[in-house]
């Protein structure tokens, strides 16, 4: 067996993990009820993970105290909230997770502090270890006094011991990690105090102590405790964070207090640590988007391994196998962590151990569908996988007649669909007018950043191979076509073009995706017009690749319209953009090109960039004439993806597979 390292036990404290792999903590909204507890919602979805062979899950955050930072977070262990309904419930999810084989444990927080979301904070002020700026909204924050800390410290063994009664096999502590509240205690730049929580590393470190030894004196020493734990915070300065390769002076905590750090944590009672690097200064480390490396935490748990000898966890863009094998083999990590990966695709690790990689749904680090969701409509969720977090509501529906139904279409709608009525036991049938499958993922995926948007489209032709739907290739389909053919029902979704229009010489103006595709070579020299998504990523790709690139948009600022855009993706993107020398017009209107210079009216004033080319990327239209041809012909017809809206992948597989569901 090819991956075998990574399915030999191991162990944390007294408990051991059938294998080397752990759920990832992630926010866990909308898998909570009213009461504190876990809904029907959240049980699903951690034992779907458990029941994909997972060896241990790690739940997203719970509050251990409600009432110093009284936010509305889900699930709370604390005796002051409902401990007899969290436990009632928690028995019941970890009941299921054992079955498996799995192990649990609970992450808790002591608080957010200073990165409180401002939707949480009310009327209140942000608390923190000392009156600083508070991380998103105009505010300084309330030192927080002894009394308050002693109880957010009893607090946790309350929680713990909760916990521990509701079938929990350990705790992760919610963090000196992230520049959340026990790592504001940690780091000098959040921490001013002069009392017994300030001053010295094992001052600063002191209330991380507290929380540990009172968990261990309510449950046991026997009993593990684990630290989400950043090495590095990566701060430039107060709200602005580093990029990789950066050189910069590090204000937060720098790797040399790190590695001291981590040994003294160890030495005061933690079994594990859950390694990382950032905060939320810098929160696309903690949150790392597709535009940072696969596995960047490796080196930072590789030098915490060398330090401590309990084991460290690595999570970080791990989704390679190979990548997390190699990580285990030669001692950079002993647990591999797969937060958006487990989203995906919760059967990944069966499906490993089982020898069929080519099946695992790949992530494509979007975060649209997680942290986006998360932000946005405080619901984890994954934008390839709609059956994330909703496994009850979106279990396949049984087929009670086997149908026929004409696909058109192989982008993601198209593909997802099919897929879906070919698991149900439905007869897809699948037309693409191209020589591949992926639709947009096709140009999307050109970037060496956006690689997974290639792995998706060969997802998605394994997963048709497997299941035997037949796909017919370089097919444009007609509307004769489809009169004379017996289908039960048809499915339109024939995608989108993009968005053109004359700028004078149009010989050298092309769409995103001809120079992303290299139809068309963009010359030494371009400017793309049009600062969304798809023309920030493109502009970021050619100068990553030498090319002089100048951004020109008609909007007030970059990335206006998309959403819901993870925060920590469109920040780090934004700082990309000058950090590689890429030139930005913004509130521009482009009026003209010719003999090598592109006009375009600023505040009434016309300006000129000479350049060898222009790139359109000033959106899509959707391509819908079939469905409007056969609309009133066909009984039992649907349009999706970008020929129904345009919109995002997210919103193509959603709907495909909604629709795909209930036919």
């Amino acid at each position: 067996m090819k991956y075998k390292n990574l399915f030999t036990p191991v162990q944390i404290g007294n408990v051991t993990l059938k294998n080397r792999f752990a759920l990832a903590p992630m926010g866990p909204l909308g898998l909570a009820d009213a009461q504190g507890g876990f809904n029907q919602r959240g049980i699903d979805y951690y034992t779907e993970r458990a029941k994909g062979g997972t060896g241990l899950i790690i739940t997203g955050v719970t509050f251990s105290d409600c009432q110093v930072e009284t936010q509305s977070m889900p699930n709370c262990p604390n005796s002051t909230y409902n401990p007899v309904h969290f436990i009632r419930t928690s028995r019941e999810m970890t009941e299921r997770v054992h079955a498996y084989g799995s192990k649990i444990f609970l992450m808790m927080s002591g608080g957010f502090g200073r990165v409180t979301i401002p939707t949480n904070l009310g009327e209140f002020p942000p608390v923190a270890p000392s009156a600083i700026p508070h991380r998103w909204l105009d505010k300084t924050c309330r030192p927080l006094t002894k009394e308050e800390i002693r109880s957010i410290v009893k607090s946790f063994g309350d929680g713990a011991y909760n916990a521990k009664r509701g079938g929990f096999d350990g705790i992760e502590v919610h963090a000196v990690h992230e520049g959340y509240l026990l790592d504001q205690f940690a780091i000098s730049m959040f921490n001013q105090r002069t009392d017994e929580y300030g001053g010295s590393v094992e001052n600063r470190l002191r209330f991380a102590r507290e929380v540990v030894e009172e968990i261990k004196s309510r449950c046991g020493e026997d009993f593990p405790v684990v630290l989400r734990y950043s090495v590095k915070s990566m701060i430039k300065d107060w709200r602005e964070g580093a990029l990789p390769g950066e050189d910069f002076e590090e204000k937060g905590r720098d790797t040399q207090e790190g590695l001291e750090a981590a040994k003294l944590l160890v030495s005061y009672g933690y079994d594990a640590l859950d390694t990382d690097v950032g905060t939320y200064d810098a929160w696309w480390w903690n949150h790392p988007p597709m535009y940072q490396e696969k596995g960047l935490f490796r080196p930072y748990c590789k030098m915490v391994k060398e330090v401590v000898d309990v084991p460290v966890l690595c999570a970080g863009r791990m989704d390679n196998p190979d990548m997390a094998s190699e990580a285990v083999e030669d001692g950079t990590c002993d647990i591999v962590s797969l937060g958006r990966p487990l989203l995906a695709d919760p059967d990944y690790v069966n499906k490993l151990r089982a020898g069929r990689r080519e099946e695992i749904r790949p992530c494509i680090s979007c975060q649209e569908g997680c942290m986006g969701r998360v932000q946005e409509y405080s619901m984890i969720n994954c934008a390839v996988n709609p059956q994330a977090a909703r496994e009850r509501v979106t279990a396949y529906e049984p087929v009670r007649k086997s149908k026929k139904v004409l696909v058109v279409g192989g982008g993601v709608a198209g593909c997802e669909a099919a897929r879906v009525l070919a698991v149900r036991g439905h007869m897809p049938v699948l037309f693409e007018k191209t020589g591949s499958l992926g639709g947009n993922l096709i140009p999307g995926g050109a970037p060496a950043f956006k690689e997974d948007d290639l792995e998706l489209a060969k997802w998605y032709e394994t997963a048709l191979k497997k299941l035997d739907v037949p796909v017919h290739l370089h097919t444009e389909v007609r509307k004769e076509d489809v009169l004379k053919a017996e289908y039960d029902a048809v499915i339109v979704a024939t995608g989108s073009s993009p968005k053109v229009f004359p700028l004078g010489d149009d010989s050298h103006v092309y769409t995103a995706a001809q120079v992303l595709t290299k139809e068309k070579d963009c010359g030494s020299s371009t400017v793309v017009v049009g600062g969304g998504l798809v023309g920030c990523e493109t502009a970021l790709w050619l100068a990553q690749n030498g090319k002089q690139v100048t951004i020109v948009e008609a909007l007030d600022s970059l990335m206006a319209v998309n959403g819901p855009l993870c925060h920590a993706n469109k920040d780090m993107l934004e700082r990309l953009i000058p950090y590689n020398g890429i030139d930005v017009v913004t509130g521009a209107k482009v009026t003209g090109f010719k003999n090598g210079t592109l006009s375009y009216l600023i505040r009434d004033e016309e300006e000129q960039i000479s350049c060898d080319s222009v790139i359109l990327s000033v959106g899509y239209r959707e391509e819908n004439m079939l469905y409007q041809d056969l609309q009133f012909d066909v009984p039992e017809i649907y349009l999706l993806g970008d020929a129904k809206k345009v919109s995002n992948i997210m919103y193509a597989i959603w709907d495909a597979f909604e629709v795909a569901n209930h036919i």
